[in-house]
């Protein structure tokens, strides 16, 4: 028999590695097993589509259809949902939805990529129809339709990127939305006064965003929360994301932090011959060295291209991650990387933080606006940890800057001397990232 690899998800991490793999090493056969009907789509895009901004239906996210995949050698079966990997047989017993049986495939090598799922916590009424999670595009074939038909009182439970993007897309489509966050800010990985200026841009774009308020169940129409019942046609979960690695975990493979399914460098796992990508497995934090599980689109591609790699023989590794993220909240952008001051301190190092407020542009242009800087740096050493920015357009893409700072171990010297580019339409004379790093030699 071939050299057999067989991948559990054909989403980014699934298909970057089954690409990888068919490129490196032609003689192999390579087999994708798809629990859903689509391939290689964007999730991150389903906000855009439910708000309106997205034209040709859910099809428009897929970046290659199974279809095309097939064309480039690569068996991907749709509809196919794996159910058992049995490590000691090396085979994956799998539902083939269209047969209607179950059968078994053998590997020479594995990968589980079997990304993530909305967080769902066990209340009463989670399980009612009108309840949805933002993960697959079936998820958001449903939640287009209930938009089209006529959803008018949306509800988002929990304050995550996906959540207010959510709230913000129905508010584009002549709906009502209701945030409610049980913490006392939206967006936890920003800092409170970060996630405040969230909450009040979100609030004079019309949102109900209810802090400090937590949700005790679900009934027909209604979210019961502890202030009070919300009437809602919809509810969105927002909470976040959790690993889908029951099937691997039951395996015997290693589960870690948040139960994400533990990998080296080279995305290997703790059982010989599987390996793991995507949002169902861990990453190492390059500032802290700890196991993270940080679900982003960007990892699952690189980190499938590494298992990729690896998988037909050859030896690549992942670098590490940052947990860099950027996002636009109706009239704000947020950008962040590295880690905050709280998590700086909880992971041993001596840090401080240094905040400066700057325009995203030359402030004479009209159409500057405000922008704010606050980075995070190590005490004595000035290396650079971490960093968030918000404000206006143009704002918060300068956080590739200093994430690519942090990677190169630079200190805010370092980047004080950036040559960074200046126009008047672009930036002021100083850059911000530059005022910044400048500004937060000071306290170290």
């Amino acid at each position: 028999m071939a050299f057999r690899t067989v991948i559990i998800g054909g989403d980014a991490a699934g298909m970057s590695a089954a690409t990888r793999v068919r490129n490196l090493r032609a003689e192999a056969e390579v087999v994708v097993l798809e629990r859903s009907r689509f391939t290689s789509y964007s999730a991150c895009g389903i906000p855009f589509l439910v708000g309106g901004l997205i034209a040709g239906g859910v099809e428009a996210l897929v970046a290659r259809s199974p279809d095309e995949h097939r064309r480039r050698g690569i068996d991907v079966r749709t509809n196919h949902e794996a159910t058992v990997i049995d490590p000691d047989a090396g085979e994956v017993e799998f539902v083939d939805e269209h047969a209607g049986r179950i059968e078994r495939i053998g590997y020479d090598e594995l990968l589980v990529a079997t990304g993530g799922k909305a967080i769902r916590p066990d209340l009463p009424g989670i399980e009612l129809p009108f309840v949805h999670g933002v993960q697959s595009l079936d998820d958001a074939q449903a939640l287009l339709g209930l938009a089209e038909a006529g959803c008018r009182r949306i509800v988002v439970v929990g304050g995550g990127y996906i959540g207010l993007e959510m709230a913000e897309a129905y508010i584009e489509r002549g709906c009502t939305a209701t945030v409610i966050e049980r913490a006392a800010q939206p967006l936890h990985v920003i800092d409170a006064d970060f996630g405040g200026r969230v909450a009040d841009a979100m609030r004079s774009h019309g949102i109900d965003v209810r802090c400090g308020v937590g949700v005790d169940g679900f009934e027909p129409g209604a979210v019961l929360t502890t202030d009070g019942p919300v009437e809602a046609d919809l509810v969105v979960l927002g909470i976040g994301v959790e690993a889908r690695s029951e099937l691997a975990g039951a395996a015997g493979v290693e589960l870690g932090v948040r139960d994400a399914i533990v990998v080296d460098d080279r995305q290997s796992t703790n059982v010989a011959g599987i390996w793991s990508a995507g949002d169902c497995a861990t990453s190492t934090h390059l500032v802290t060295g700890r196991q993270v599980h940080i679900p982003l689109g960007t990892y699952a591609n690189r980190h499938g291209r590494v298992a990729g790699i690896n998988m037909a023989g050859g030896d690549a590794r992942s670098p590490g991650v940052l947990g860099t993220a950027i996002t636009k909240l109706c009239s704000l952008q947020i950008g962040l990387t590295g880690i905050r001051l709280d998590e700086a301190s909880d992971a041993g190092l001596d840090a401080v933080a240094t905040t400066i407020d700057a325009t995203t542009v030359a402030g004479y242009l009209p159409h500057a606006t405000p922008m704010t800087i606050r980075v995070v740096a190590e005490r004595g050493t000035g290396r650079v940890l971490g960093a968030q920015i918000i404000g206006g357009p143009g704002a918060a893409k300068r956080i590739d800057t200093i994430a690519t700072a942090i990677t190169a171990g630079m200190t805010l010297a370092e980047v004080a001397d950036l040559d960074l580019a200046y126009a008047p339409p672009f930036s002021s004379v100083w850059d911000p990232v530059a005022v910044a790093a400048r500004e937060a030699i000071k306290a170290v």
